[in-house]
C-alpha cells in the first residue's frame, strides 16, 4: 500500500474513535452505517476505546474509494478492516460485528491474528443459501428473486423489505429507520453489496477460529434463522452461543440493553 492511501485509511472509512482503554470495534451490517450502533457503543466508552466506521459505500465513508472490482468479495471488506486497526496500531482488541460483517470480522481476524482477541457475531450468517442438512434460510431461487427485485427496483424493496428485515412490527419507527437507511444507499453499491452479501458462502473457514467468539442469535429472525447460531457455534472452537428474547436481524437496534448485557457478560465486565 502506498504511504498516501495508508494516511488515507482512517478518512475512507470514516473511523470515529471515542472513549479510553482496550479497543472494541463496532462494524455495521448491509444498508446501515456505524450509526446503527449508537444505543451500544456509549456504553462500552467509559471502559473501552470504541473503534466505529462506515464500510465503503456506506453512511459518511470515500465514496470514490469503491470498487466494484474490491468489493464483489468479502475479503475486500475485511482488508478494509486490517489496515484500519493496524493504522492505529491496535492489536488484541474486541470486534464486534453485526450480519454480514460478523463473517468479515472472522475473516479479518484469520488475516491478521495479532489485531483481535475476541469476537461478538450479533445476528450473523456465513451462508444464507440452504445446502443439504445445512438451513441458511433461503433457497437458492428465493435469493435470485430477492436481488432482481432489488435491481429492478431498490427505493420499493427498499420499502417492502426493510420492515421484514427489522422484524417488530408493533414498533413501527424501526422498520421506517431501516428503510430510511436503505433508501439512501447509493442503488448501485447497494445491488452490489447484496449480492457480494447473499451469494458469499463462508462455512468453510468458521473451523479455522481459534479464538472465544459470541454467537448472538436473535430468536426469530428472517434473515439468520436460530439453526444458522447452533450451526456457527459447532463449527467453531471455543464459541458460546446465546439465543436471544429479541426478535428481527437488528437487535443492536430493537434490543440494545439485552445485546450490551450479553457483550458485557462475554467480556467479564
Amino acid at each position: 500500500m502506498k504511504i498516501t492511501e495508508l494516511m488515507d485509511v482512517l478518512k475512507r472509512n470514516n473511523v470515529t474513535i471515542k472513549g479510553g482503554g482496550d479497543v472494541i470495534f463496532f462494524a455495521h451490517g448491509f444498508g446501515c452505517d456505524q450509526n446503527m450502533w449508537r444505543y451500544v457503543a456509549p456504553v462500552f466508552q467509559e471502559k473501552y476505546t470504541t473503534v466505529l466506521f462506515d464500510h465503503v459505500g456506506a453512511g459518511n465513508s470515500d465514496f470514490s474509494a469503491y470498487s466494484f472490482t474490491k468489493y464483489d468479495q468479502l475479503e475486500g471488506y475485511a482488508e478494509d478492516i486490517v489496515e484500519i486497526a493496524r493504522e492505529l496500531k491496535i492489536s488484541n482488541a474486541v470486534y464486534v460485528g453485526h450480519s454480514v460483517s460478523a463473517v468479515m470480522g472472522i475473516m479479518a481476524a484469520k488475516m491478521a491474528p495479532e489485531l483481535f482477541a475476541k469476537l461478538v457475531l450479533v445476528a450473523p450468517s456465513p451462508s444464507y443459501i440452504n445446502d443439504e442438512n445445512y438451513v441458511g434460510g433461503f433457497k437458492r431461487s428465493e435469493i435470485n428473486e430477492l436481488l432482481d427485485s432489488l435491481n429492478d427496483n431498490h427505493l420499493g424493496w427498499s420499502s417492502s423489505m426493510a420492515p421484514v428485515i427489522m422484524g417488530n412490527p408493533d414498533r413501527v419507527e424501526l422498520g421506517q429507520e431501516l428503510t430510511n437507511s436503505f433508501c439512501k444507499t447509493d442503488p448501485e453499491i447497494a445491488k452490489h453489496f447484496a449480492r457480494t452479501t447473499f451469494l458469499t458462502d463462508k462455512r468453510d473457514i468458521l473451523k479455522d477460529s481459534k479464538i472465544p467468539v459470541l454467537i448472538l442469535q436473535c430468536s426469530q429472525d428472517v434473515i439468520a434463522p436460530v439453526e444458522v447460531g447452533h450451526y456457527m457455534h459447532k463449527q467453531m472452537d471455543g464459541s458460546q452461543l446465546v439465543i436471544m428474547n429479541a426478535t428481527g436481524h437488528c437487535p443492536n437496534l430493537s434490543a440494545p440493553e439485552e445485546t450490551i448485557a450479553a457483550i458485557k457478560e462475554f467480556l467479564n465486565d
